[in-house]
């Protein structure tokens, strides 16, 4: 980030105000940051993202009035340049599946340091998803049992179109190896993984790793219980 940079511009939504005032003292003082609202349930969020236009949206996922997985739905539909960062008290909590689903960039549990919170804002800002990989692995395991039909629009997601790298490559993501332990496993190069990592996301039309694990398990290329469903 250089000084000339607009600065990254966060609205904070928690019910919660001690929550709240926490997250935007941990926030507005970040270089390169600005909290540019604060919001109390998931409808007022969308309310303040439709004026404030902020770069992330760090999101408690359960809310009165309208919770963050719902609110989150809507951004992404309405305000698809406002990226969510979802927060939830609980690591395995089965709206936090729904929040990523939904569209959310990102998953935090409200015990990460200050450091982690920030950095995770960063991440979620430039598209990327802020979600450890075994994290995301061990909520995936838990809450999505059994292969069923894709909850987001467009063709059934299969390996059908890929070819065998690509699909071994997929399932090891799902597993939650980062590219350096895909490219040990496979015997390639990192930027070979990345390669195909580019590929598979195109295919599958996904837009980060967090919803290329969610298609795994979708299709029934990785099912809770198997040997590649852990890390």
């Amino acid at each position: 980030m250089t000084p000339t940079a607009a600065p990254i511009r966060v609205l904070i939504a928690d019910d919660q105000p001690l929550i709240r005032r926490g997250l935007a003292l941990i926030l507005a003082p970040a270089p390169g940051m600005a909290v540019v609202a604060e919001a109390e349930h998931g409808e007022q969020a969308v309310e303040l993202a439709r004026q404030h236009r902020p770069s992330v949206v760090v999101m408690d996922i359960r809310m009165p009035v309208l919770d963050g997985v719902q609110a989150t739905e809507r951004l992404a539909r309405e305000l698809p340049d406002c990226r969510v960062l979802a927060l939830s008290t609980f690591d395995l909590d089965e709206y936090v599946v729904a929040a990523l689903r939904a569209g959310a960039y990102g998953f935090l549990p409200k015990d990460v340091s200050p450091e982690e919170l920030v950095a995770a804002v960063r991440t979620v800002h430039t598209g990327e998803a802020a979600v450890a990989p075994r994290l995301l692995t061990r909520l995936l395991s838990t809450y999505v049992t059994a292969p069923r039909p894709p909850q987001l629009p467009g063709p059934v997601r299969s390996p059908v179109d890929l070819t065998a790298r690509e699909v071994e490559v997929w399932r090891l993501l799902a597993a939650g190896l980062d590219n350096a332990e895909i490219a040990r496993a496979m015997e390639i190069s990192v930027s070979t993984v990345k390669n195909h990592i580019t590929a598979v996301f195109g295919k599958l039309r996904v837009r980060d790793r967090a919803q290329a694990v969610i298609a795994a398990y979708e299709s029934g290329l990785v099912t809770a219980g198997s040997p590649h469903a852990c890390g």
